[in-house]
């Protein structure tokens, strides 16, 4: 045997789930290791025709309070935090208490029963409790016992037994015992959040289970790790590996997306996380289009994302652009053939459009919290503040362009027309440099700004974008408004015949 290494001999079994359990059993079994449990775990392994010890035989109480307390017993605890050394050893067999090598729990799934449970009661009764201590009592003794915190080790620990024979080095215990405290902690700060939610205790504590090191950060001498679970809101279908830059466009994609996502086929480009293209259409094929015509330029080496089941022809099209990512509902399979001839393009089928309700980032020395934008008005949400009134079309297309505008970054300005943005401008210091940006790209494209619409992310703090505006053909407008000059911009609209709403909802985006 290596230095350090131990022989399992015992071990205690406490499990909520028991998938992939049973090669372990029988492993143990086979190497003679002798099993204590209690409850299903104990039915679990007695009808697989294993010997295992009743954890009762050794407190000398049975299960009590609907079986709250089981395990927490000093006959069960002094064998798992008793170090191997002469004065605990002695101590434990004074009190006739077995040594125990090695325990194997899985929780009880507190984070799935919030997310199903509105009942506090049952929420409640999904805290464990012995679970917990055994986990942490094994992983504070781990130079002498091996601890095995949820189904997700049983794999490592099933290999450990078939490989090592039941024997274990430091090194093995300790990686464990590493693993058990992520799980411990990750458990705590779930319950946490449970019971502060609606207190104001105002605490920054979050723990995210998973990660996927990535292949860099923003730039490739920066290192990058996501946390988080990708495949629960896409599939991946095809591509090379996603870096830091794609998660955060994807990310903005799905964002904006999520305010298309009902209706007719729509199609959006974005690039750097700023929409550069958004159209939608009747059919797929012509709502790519319409989106690409926006700005064809910035679209090569984009992401592009649509609210509907992408055809072969609509593949056909996208295939002749060079892209990072493409995200859709689903791919009809001869598209999808198409698609994945290209293997470096990553092709994502999105499960859910489901939005984080609250985002943060580092700052400083330190993290800001903050509500996420959920915000999408509606046409109830429209405040007419001039004197002509926009029409039905003119509203269409305003509710249209805020939804562009509202994934741009500040100061933003989206130009639309006929369900199409036409011109963006976005990251500029000075509104009117925004607004200068989306003419200029518009009119670059050969879009026709006469009867097309404004959307500006904040007020006009003065008139002369609505001045600007008007001298390019624009004829409605929708912001804000909370300026204490917005008088100024509303007479400008009155003077030029324009119509303006306010909708008291600002959207920056730094």
């Amino acid at each position: 045997m290596a230095p350090g290494s131990r022989k399992i001999r015992s071990a205690l079994v406490s499990v909520y789930s028991k998938d992939g359990l049973e090669p372990i059993i029988r492993r143990l079994h086979t190497l003679g290791v002798a099993l204590y449990s209690t409850g299903g775990t104990q039915s679990y392994i007695e009808k697989l025709g294993i010997p295992v010890t009743a954890v009762e035989s050794l407190t000398g109480y049975p299960s009590i309070l609907d079986g709250r307390v089981k395990t927490l017993h000093p006959a069960v605890f002094g064998g798992l935090l008793a170090r191997r050394e002469k004065a605990h050893l002695d101590q434990l067999a004074e009190y006739n208490i077995p040594e125990m090598d090695c325990v194997i729990v899985d929780l009880y799934p507190f984070e799935d029963t919030v997310a199903v449970s509105n009942d506090p009661a049952e929420i409640i009764e999904k805290i464990d409790i012995g679970g917990v201590s055994l986990i942490r009592a094994a992983a504070k003794n781990w130079t002498d016992v091996v601890v095995v915190a949820s189904k997700e080790e049983y794999p490592l620990f099933f290999d450990l037994l078939e490989t090592q024979d039941g024997d274990t080095t430091p090194d093995d215990r300790r990686e464990l015992a590493r693993r058990a405290f992520k799980v411990t902690s990750n458990y705590d700060i779930a319950i946490f959040n449970w019971f502060n939610e609606g207190t104001t205790d105002i605490a920054f504590k979050h723990s995210i289970h998973r990660s996927d090191i990535l292949r860099y950060g923003e730039n490739p001498h920066q290192a990058g790790v996501f946390f988080g679970d990708f495949e629960k809101i896409f599939d991946k279908l095809s591509g090379k590996a996603i870096s830091y830059n794609n998660l955060v466009d994807i990310d903005a994609a799905v964002q904006l997306m999520r305010e298309f996502q009902v209706g007719k086929p729509a199609f959006a480009i974005l690039k750097h996380t700023n929409a550069c293209g958004v159209a939608r259409r009747d059919v797929l094929v012509d709502a790519w289009k319409a989106a690409l015509a926006c700005d064809s330029t910035s679209a090569f080496g984009g992401i592009f994302v649509t609210n509907t089941r992408v055809d072969l022809e609509t593949a056909q099209e996208i295939n002749k652009l060079f892209y990072e990512v493409l995200i859709a509902p689903d791919f009809d399979q001869d598209a999808l053939d198409l698609l994945r001839k290209k293997e470096q393009r990553i092709l994502l089928k999105v499960k859910s459009y489901a939005v984080q309700p609250r985002s943060f980032r580092s700052l400083l020395n330190g993290v800001v919290e903050q509500d996420a934008d959920l915000k999408t008005e509606t046409e109830a949400d429209l405040k007419p503040v001039t004197k002509r009134q926009p029409t039905p079309g003119e509203v269409d297309a305003l509710l249209f362009a805020v939804k562009c505008v509202k994934h741009l970054k500040s100061n933003g300005i989206a130009l639309v027309k006929d369900n199409q943005l036409i011109g963006m401008g976005c990251g500029q210091p000075s509104r009117v440099d925004a607004l200068r940006q989306a003419i200029a790209k518009a009119q670059a494209f050969g879009f026709d700004l006469n009867g097309a619409v404004m959307a500006s992310d904040a007020f006009f703090p003065f008139p002369d974008c609505v001045e600007i505006a008007s001298e390019a053909g624009i004829t409605a407008v929708i912001q804000p408004g909370g300026s204490v000059k917005d008088q100024d911009s509303i007479s400008a609209c009155d003077e030029r015949g324009m119509a303006m709403v306010t909708t008291g909802v600002r959207h920056f985006r730094h």
